[in-house]
């Protein structure tokens, strides 16, 4: 047997002098091929006392085989032709309009359709995105959950993604999302503190709710009120997971249409019944940060989509709201 001095480096015992190296690796390794040590080989990961050796090396009792196992590759993503909406773009940037329904990177049950996809085929590849997230996740800087829309930023270049990373921590990017929320939001506006941390009992939920948790800040303001919902803009001062849906729920008004936070599945007026919206009615609006070179100011905003706009036209019927008092809260965001 051989005995391990470390996780790849072994000493020869007197039952396997006189073997070939590759021979004594594969019969000491069987999980591993022949064809794979030989190539280990030929690529000088494996020395004997020190010195590289061919396959057909001999080996001798007492002498110390070193191999260096690669890390195996971590698979990349394949480009798929998926349009895509860019509301700004540099030599550094790209600034994209994510609609609801789409991930963002390959995850846990979802390989493909994801917006990595399709800024593979749109920015040409992995040389045309940044490589700090790794190759399941060039470009991106941050996340926008699956159904939730709106501006999301990209780094075309390294410089850039740590530049971008460095102002996210800093507080230094302002984030702006419209949200339509259950309830009546008492006053004008406010900041939501509560610490956020991860539900127990539902992995899939953050919560509020426990002592433990990150700090988390959510500044809002009224646009909007409607018989038993209120629209709200929200700035998103810390960047915990799920903030603005933990926050709202949180105060006991989730945002429409996020039954993960309680919000059923349709809504009703009355005796009426509206459509299913099938998304939550939240939307990355406006976006503002600095550009990694230059230092310049960028603002961009994504226009509201027109499955929310006209889901906020259909609530203003049902409950008697007036569409110029619709138009007025949203002028800043279509």
């Amino acid at each position: 047997m051989i005995v391990p001095t470390k996780s790849s480096e072994f000493i020869v015992p007197a039952t396997s002098a006189g073997q070939r190296l590759d021979r004594f690796l594969v019969r000491e390794l069987p999980e591993w091929s022949r064809s794979k040590i030989q190539l280990l080989i030929a690529q000088g990961r494996v020395r004997v006392d020190g010195a590289a050796r061919k396959a057909s090396h001999r080996v001798g009792l007492g002498e110390r085989v070193h191999l260096e196992i690669p890390r195996p590759a971590e698979a990349g993503v394949a480009a798929e032709s998926i349009p895509l909406e860019v509301l700004y773009e540099d030599a550094d940037l790209a600034i994209i309009n994510k609609p609801a329904g789409m991930i963002v990177h390959p995850g846990a049950g979802a390989a493909s359709g994801t917006m990595v996809a399709a800024l593979l085929h749109r920015f040409g590849g992995p040389s045309g995105l940044s490589a700090v997230g790794g190759p399941l996740r060039p470009g991106i800087v941050h996340r926008l959950d699956k159904d939730t829309s709106g501006a999301i930023v990209v780094a075309k270049n390294d410089a850039a993604h740590r530049k971008l990373v460095e102002d996210f921590r800093a507080r230094r990017v302002r984030k702006t999302y419209l949200a339509l929320v259950h309830g009546r939001m008492k006053g004008a506006g406010g900041t939501i503190e509560m610490k956020i941390s991860r539900d127990l009992r539902r992995r899939s939920r953050m919560t509020a709710r426990r002592r433990e948790g990150l700090a988390a800040r959510t500044g809002w303001r009224t646009r909007l009120r409607l018989d038993g919902f209120t629209l709200v803009e929200a700035d998103l001062e810390t960047g915990r997971t799920h903030q603005i849906r933990t926050h709202f729920s949180a105060l006991g008004c989730p945002v429409v249409g996020d039954t993960l936070y309680g919000a059923p599945r349709r809504e009703r007026v009355g005796t009426q019944w509206l459509p299913p919206l099938g998304r939550n009615f939240l939307h990355s609006a406006r976006l503002g940060l600095v550009q990694p070179q230059t230092g310049k100011s960028i603002e961009v905003r994504a226009p509201l989509p027109a499955e929310l706009a006209n889901y906020l036209d259909a609530l203003g019927r049902a409950t008697e709201t007036s569409t110029a008092a619709i138009d007025a809260a949203l002028r800043e965001f279509l």
